[in-house]
Order: C-alpha cells, then structure tokens, then sequence
C-alpha cells in the first residue's frame, strides 16, 4: 500500500474538509452515496461510471478512514460488503449541496464550458 513520505501538514479546519471530501472522487462518492444510502461495491462503481477499481477501492478505505464511509460485511457466502454514511458522512451532504449550488450558479457564466450535471445534486 502506499505510504506518504511526509506527514500531512494540515494547518486549520479548512484544510481538514478538502483533504477530507475534496478531490473528484471523494465528493462523487459521497454524493452517489448521498442519494443512494446503501450500495454494494459494485453497484457504486456501477454508478460512479468511469473510475477505476484501484481509484474506488482507495478512496473508499480513504473515506473510511476519516469516518465518513461505513464499511459492513456479512458472513455469507458469497461474501457481500455494503457501504453506507456514518453519521459524520451525512453531516458533509449539506456542505457539499451548498458548494455544487454556488458552483453552479457561477459555472454557468461560462458558455464555453456546459455542465454536465451528475443527477445527484440539488442545487438548482
């Protein structure tokens, strides 16, 4: 597994939310999550569209790491894993719905670059 050669050097809260649900797939994972509640790994991926295994896989661990993502598997055969929001996780929802709202009220002032919208966010 990868390991960082430096420690992470965070110097206030802000800095703690991005590292936290920052990046592309983080959020996206979140925001599927969001509206799903309850997914298997391969029904995330499913929805997640063009993300690699190795991507989902680590920003799941990622994610469970920081508490956000609950990770649950049940003694079955075959085995299933099913991932969900911890309490943490659904208290990001709303920053994340406030950040695509003011994101598209400005992304739009740009007729170069339409949007395509993920269907998950309720900013409009």
């Amino acid at each position: 597994m990868y390991q960082r050669k430096l420690e992470k050097d965070i110097r206030c809260p802000l800095e703690y939310g991005l590292e936290v649900f920052g990046g592309k797939w983080n959020s996206r994972i979140i925001c599927v999550l969001a509206a799903k509640e309850v997914l298997r790994y391969s029904e995330l991926r499913k929805e997640m569209g063009n993300i690699t295994d190795a991507v989902l896989s680590a920003s799941l661990k990622e994610l469970i790491s920081n508490g956000i993502v609950i990770r649950k598997s049940y003694d079955e055969i075959p085995p299933r894993v099913e991932y969900s929001f911890s309490e943490k996780g659904r208290s990001v929802v709303p920053i994340l719905q406030s950040i695509c709202k003011w994101s598209g009220a400005f992304y739009k002032e740009d007729p170069d670059n339409m949007m395509i919208h993920c269907q998950k966010c309720d900013y409009r």
